[in-house]
């Protein structure tokens, strides 16, 4: 756990720095590359009595830090975005795990519980989606990093495509609503919070506001989203299992994920402002922490020959479903919000 704590407050304080933070890149993304560094090569030597401590921060805290991430969403927050960009997040979450089903699996030939990783972190919030349906897929390490690093390579690419979007919106006006449009178009389609908050600061402070405020409705869907993966996990199990086993899989009880209720609980807490904000914010420095130690964790314990095995194919699944977003998404913003506005 020392080792875990040790990348993951690294990480943290990189995180802070300029323009690690023009680049979108979150302390969670530089985590896991630290880890995978010290996994690949110091790890060998100590992983026989750091490996109870590496696995209790990759499961246990890792749940702990998705029910505290709630601290940062309120139910105030879904008033302000309004019915479009909620109606927007709702089809954009939905249509992209949708696409990443049927084009990994049935197009591309990926293994079911990779592509359902980065559907996750294609449709929600990024990492922190991975992270948070690795528990419930059930995913292998090396799954888990080659999602993560799918989301880092194209929210990067879109955190310095989206505002060269939004000189050419100004000239078609093909989104409506100005810098505030294009930040609910900025919201519901980029990976990573910090890719949002860098790709809005880029274009304005009123495009950035909308941006978030849409980025985290959009990631009050993982709970529910994490709810119904379970249920239908459960109704649909792996093939590919079945064939490592002597016996088929059998069909198993729908599990819902504890850690999504907690989650759920913790928004509607938050909503209530009974906590005073300093504690709300210390709260939220050590959930931070605690996801990093988690991703850190994620690295140390990732091959990289298990990432090349795995090949091209993550890749341009996660290059597909970012030209789903990129331009699926700004038509879908263009009917929603022409249709309400």
């Amino acid at each position: 756990m020392a080792l875990s704590a040790a990348l993951g407050a690294v990480s943290i304080w990189l995180a802070d720095y300029p323009w690690v933070q023009r680049m979108g890149l979150s302390a969670l993304t530089l985590a896991i590359v630290l880890g995978m560094v010290v996994g690949n090569t110091l790890y060998a030597r100590i992983g026989s009595l750091a490996g109870p401590g590496v696995g209790f921060s990759k499961q246990t805290l890792l749940r702990l830090g998705i029910v505290l991430y709630g601290l940062r969403l309120t139910i105030q927050d879904i008033a302000q975005v309004g019915v479009a960009g909620v109606l927007i997040n709702a089809v954009v979450v939905c249509a992209t795990f949708i696409l990443a089903l049927w084009v990994g699996v049935r197009l591309i030939g990926l293994d079911r519980k990779t592509v359902m990783l980065i559907g996750a972190g294609s449709s929600i919030c990024g990492a922190a989606a991975v992270l948070a349906a690795e528990p419930v897929v059930r995913g292998r390490s090396e799954q888990v990093t080659v999602a993560v690093a799918t989301v880092v390579v194209f929210g990067t690419v879109a955190t310095f495509l989206y505002p060269a979007l939004f000189g050419l919106n100004e000239v078609w006006n093909f989104i409506p609503g100005g810098a505030g449009g294009f930040g609910i178009y900025i919201g519901s389609t980029i990976h990573e919070v910090a890719q949002v908050v860098a790709s809005g600061n880029s274009i304005s402070p009123a495009a950035a506001d909308t941006a978030v405020i849409v980025k985290m409705v959009r990631v009050m869907m993982l709970a529910p989203f994490l709810i119904g993966l379970s249920a239908w996990l459960a109704g649909n199990p792996d093939p590919a299992e079945s064939r490592n086993q002597a016996s088929p899989v059998r069909r198993h009880r729908v599990s819902v994920p504890w850690f999504a209720v907690g989650f759920v609980v913790v928004v509607l807490f938050n909503s209530l402002r009974l906590m005073p904000q300093a504690v709300t914010t210390t709260v939220t420095v050590i959930d931070n922490y605690l996801l990093a130690m988690a991703m850190a964790s994620l690295g140390l314990t990732t091959h990289v020959g298990a990432i090349k095995k795995a090949g091209l194919r993550p890749l341009v699944l996660a290059l597909f479903l970012f030209a789903w977003l990129v331009v699926g998404g700004a038509l879908l913003n263009r009917l929603v919000l022409g249709w309400l506005g």
